[in-house]
């Protein structure tokens, strides 16, 4: 998920020279590689951190969705990628 925002919030600044799709693609991205190295090491909160990136992705994604592929697919996967979390952080 965190080289996809990366990429994706590149990708975007690059071809349309959109300065929030690359902040916000950065930021996200670098949620994402905080939450994993926390949880590789055995820290709870990256757990939080990925349930709360995957959360901010989908909600910010979901009023895009009929503007094309990549809004839809970029919804579904973090609303997947949340829904494990959640799934792990509370049951």
């Amino acid at each position: 998920m965190s080289l996809m925002c990366i990429a994706g919030g590149g990708i975007a600044f690059y071809k349309k020279s959109s300065l929030p799709s690359l902040v916000a693609g950065l930021s996200t991205g670098m949620l994402y590689l905080w939450s994993g190295a926390q949880i590789a090491e055995g820290n709870p909160s990256g757990l939080n951190g990925a349930f709360y990136a995957s959360l901010l992705l989908t909600l910010s994604s979901l009023p895009r969705i009929a503007k094309g592929p990549i809004p839809k697919v970029l919804a579904t996967t973090s609303a997947v990628v949340g829904f494990y979390y959640g799934r792990q952080i509370y049951f």
